[in-house]
C-alpha cells in the first residue's frame, strides 16, 4: 500500500471515529412543498437571486452548488459550511479544502435576504443552499428536480471535522469509492455526483504535483493526455499563480456530459476525477463510460445522488438562523416593570 493511500484511509478512519454519525434517518421530516403555506413564494426569491448572480457571473452558479457537497458532507446538511468564526470557535471556511476555493457565499446572502424580507424566521439556510444547488445546475442546463425541504439550521461548524472527511483533489478512486460508502452512496452515485465538476472551474493550486511531481516521482501524470498536458503546462507553469484557474471539462458554463468525455480522453482537471477512469477501479471506470455515452442517465443518476447526500442529517440542536453566517441572538432580553 503506498504511503498516500494509507495516509488517506487513516483520515477516513479517523473521521468515523471522531465525527458524529451522519444518516439520512431523520429525512422522512423532509418534503417537497415544505414551505407551500408558511413561504409560498421561497423557492422563485431563492432562484431569482442565483439567476441574477449568474448573470454578473457565471461561475458563481458552479461555486453555490458546490456549497450543498461541503455542507451536507461535514455532520450533515445544516448550513453549517456558511458559519463565520467567532472567538469561541473556528467554522470550516478556512478548512484545507475550503480555503481560497469555496466561494459565493455571498449569492446566499442575498437569497436569505430575499426571503427573510417575505417570511422572517421561516427559511433555513440549510434549504436555501439545497434549493440554491439545485437551481444553479438547472439554469446552466442540467436537470430540474423536486428537493425535499424542513431541514433546520446547525447552532456550531468544525473546522476541525472538515478537514476530518472532505476529499483532497489528489484523492483516488478507491479512497473516494470508501468515504461515499459511509454516507451509503454508492459507486454509481460517487461518479455521477462527480460529474458536478461538470461546471465551475479548478485552481493551479490543486493540479502542479499531477503536472510535474505525481506520486513523487518528479515527472506529471501518465494518464493525461499529452496535449491537455500541454495546455495546463501553460496555463499553471512550476512555480506560478496557484490561484489561476482552468474549466473542470471543456464546457465549465455548461451542466452535460462532457466531464465524461473529457475523463475517457484523459482530460480530466482534478486527480480525483481522472482516477475514475484511470485509477484502476473497473466500477468507477465502467459508469465513467457509461455517463460518456448517455447524457440522459448521468442526469438521472445525479439528480438522484443529489437528493440522497441532501438527506444527510444528525440530530444536534438546530435552529432557523436570521443570518446565515451567524447563530441567532439568545442574550435574555431584560423585563421592566413599573413600581
Amino acid at each position: 500500500m503506498s504511503a498516500v493511500l494509507a495516509a488517506s484511509l487513516l483520515l477516513f478512519l479517523s473521521a468515523f471515529f471522531l465525527r458524529p454519525r451522519i444518516s439520512a434517518s431523520a429525512s422522512t421530516d423532509l418534503r417537497v412543498g415544505y414551505y407551500s403555506e408558511s413561504c409560498p413564494s421561497a423557492e422563485r426569491l431563492v432562484r431569482e437571486a442565483i439567476r441574477a448572480a449568474m448573470a454578473r457571473e457565471p461561475r458563481s452558479g458552479a461555486s453555490v452548488m458546490r456549497l450543498q457537497f461541503h455542507d451536507c458532507f461535514v455532520n450533515g446538511c445544516d448550513g453549517s459550511v456558511l458559519l463565520d468564526d467567532t472567538p469561541t470557535m473556528v467554522g470550516e471556511k478556512l478548512a484545507l479544502s475550503n480555503i481560497n476555493s469555496l466561494r459565493s457565499f455571498e449569492v446566499i446572502d442575498e437569497a436569505k435576504a430575499a426571503v427573510e424580507k417575505e417570511c422572517p424566521g421561516v427559511v433555513s439556510c440549510a434549504d436555501i443552499v439545497v434549493i440554491a444547488a439545485r437551481d444553479a445546475v438547472a439554469l446552466s442546463g442540467g436537470p430540474e428536480w423536486e428537493v425535499r425541504l424542513g431541514r433546520e439550521d446547525s447552532l456550531i461548524a468544525s473546522q476541525e471535522a472538515s478537514d476530518e472527511i472532505m476529499p483532497s483533489p489528489r484523492a483516488n478512486a478507491t479512497a473516494l469509492i470508501s468515504l461515499f460508502a459511509r454516507f451509503n452512496l454508492t459507486v454509481v452515485d460517487l461518479v455521477a455526483l462527480s460529474g458536478s465538476h461538470s461546471i465551475g472551474e479548478g485552481r493551479c493550486f490543486s493540479i502542479v504535483f499531477r503536472l510535474y511531481n505525481q506520486s513523487g516521482t518528479g515527472r506529471p501524470d501518465p494518464a493525461m493526455d499529452p496535449a491537455y498536458r500541454e495546455k495546463l503546462d501553460a496555463l499553471c507553469p512550476l512555480g506560478g499563480d496557484g490561484n489561476v484557474t482552468g474549466g473542470l471539462d471543456a464546457t465549465p458554463t455548461v451542466f452535460d456530459n462532457q466531464y465524461f468525455k473529457d475523463l475517457v480522453q484523459l482530460r480530466g482537471f482534478l486527480n480525483a476525477d481522472q482516477t475514475l477512469f484511470s485509477g484502476g477501479e473497473k466500477a468507477t471506470k465502467k459508469v465513467v463510460e457509461r455517463f460518456s455515452r448517455d447524457q440522459g442517465a448521468f442526469f438521472a443518476a445525479f439528480v438522484e445522488g443529489m437528493i440522497k447526500m441532501g438527506e444527510l442529517q444528525t440530530e444536534q440542536r438546530s435552529e432557523i438562523r436570521r443570518n446565515c453566517r451567524v447563530v441567532n441572538d439568545r442574550r435574555p432580553t431584560a423585563v421592566f416593570s413599573e413600581f
